[in-house]
């Protein structure tokens, strides 16, 4: 880990197994062979995180060949209305129970109000840390950030 708790550029990811919309478990460390994106985000159904995740979304032409993962600590059931409500096309995973496990795993749990930070990681086809970037609250992060980041990762 980091200074600020996030885990270390150039290291193994943390694994995490989190259910997705239907309740199907996805371990991260199934998913090598290709680059993932891993966004954690702190509410469905808030305006930032609607946002946040139409754009990625609108602008996956730029991901291409990135697997992208959205990540909160909101139920299974809550997390697939709201995709289902705003057709986002993305992989949400449900990190409700054991509360935060995943979001403390990646160093963004803020235990004082229960939620995910706004934190983004990039792991290359081995599942190693490439890239990753932590948003203040409130602040939407920027999705041109990724789509540079993988296609860094992608050269």
């Amino acid at each position: 880990m980091t200074q600020a708790g996030l885990p270390e550029l150039g290291r193994p990811a943390p694994e995490l197994e989190l259910p997705d919309t239907h309740g199907t478990p996805v371990r991260l460390s199934t998913l090598r062979g290709g680059p993932v994106l891993l966004v954690f985000f702190p509410f469905a159904f808030s305006g930032v995180c609607t946002s946040e995740l139409s754009a990625l979304r609108d602008r996956g032409d730029g991901l291409a060949g990135v697997r992208v993962l959205g990540v909160s600590c909101d139920p299974v059931f809550t997390l697939r209305a709201w995709s289902e409500q705003e057709r986002f096309g993305l992989e949400l995973l449900s990190d409700f129970w054991p509360h935060g496990a995943a979001a403390r795993a990646y160093g963004v749990f803020d235990a004082a109000s229960g939620h995910s930070r706004r934190g983004s990681f990039l792991l290359d086809a081995d599942g190693v840390l490439r890239w990753s970037v932590l948003s203040p609250a409130g602040r939407a992060r920027d999705v041109g950030q990724y789509v540079d980041a993988a296609r860094a990762l992608q050269r």
